[in-house]
């Protein structure tokens, strides 16, 4: 009875052990890659990050890839769906330094929320709709809304706004600049993008 319940105990410990192993993997870390493509060998990237690491990235099959053209603030509208990189404010608004504008296909599948970014230290980041935009006094003032609030965002003149365009592999050019939102770390030691987006005439907005 004692050796059966060893074996039981035993099984039932290994058990857990695959079962939090499995939790585990699911749960792997996630990085975010900013950088500039040195080599394109097929669907694998050779990236050097804005910090100077030399990254293989490696585009998960099917290759899903888009493309980032320049924008202006004449291209934001009410009903649009951007995110943006911004500082906040004492008065609880946002100032934003980057400006991307969803694709109409990517509604739904980005989540609209806010929360930190870490383009810079103590950057956030707001997928949201826009609701108004008027001239202010220190740029456009946006009043984006998410599922959980909303934000006043102000766009000083100069941000760097960029929108989604449907990419290929035509794309994948030696000098241009990616950004990857989610990477995974192979065994390997490179890294795996579900997703990328390529520059064409505008760095990806951080």
């Amino acid at each position: 009875m004692k050796t059966m319940t060893r074996r039981t105990l035993g099984a039932a410990a290994l058990a857990l052990m695959a079962s939090a192993s499995t939790v585990f993997a699911q749960q792997a870390p996630t990085v975010r890659i900013r950088g500039e493509i040195t080599k394109v060998d097929g669907t694998t990237l050779h990236v050097k990050s804005r910090t100077g690491e030399d990254l293989t990235v490696k585009l998960a099959e099917p290759p899903r890839i888009t493309g980032m053209v320049k924008a202006s603030l004449a291209d934001i509208k009410e009903g649009s769906f951007i995110g943006v990189s911004a500082m906040p404010q004492p008065d609880g608004s946002q100032k934003a330094f980057g400006i991307h504008i969803f694709m109409d296909a990517q509604k739904g599948v980005v989540p609209d929320r806010f929360f930190p970014w870490d383009a810079k230290p103590g950057s956030t980041m707001t997928n949201a709709n826009v609701a108004t935009t008027v001239s202010g006094k220190d740029g456009q003032d946006l009043l984006v809304k998410y599922k959980d609030g909303e934000k006043k965002v102000t766009v000083p003149p100069g941000t760097p706004i960029a929108k989604f365009m449907p990419g290929n592999a035509d794309d994948l050019k030696v000098g241009r600049k990616v950004f990857v939102a989610a990477a995974t770390k192979e065994a390997d030691g490179s890294l795996l993008a579900p997703n990328i987006s390529v520059g064409r005439d505008i760095d990806p907005p951080q």
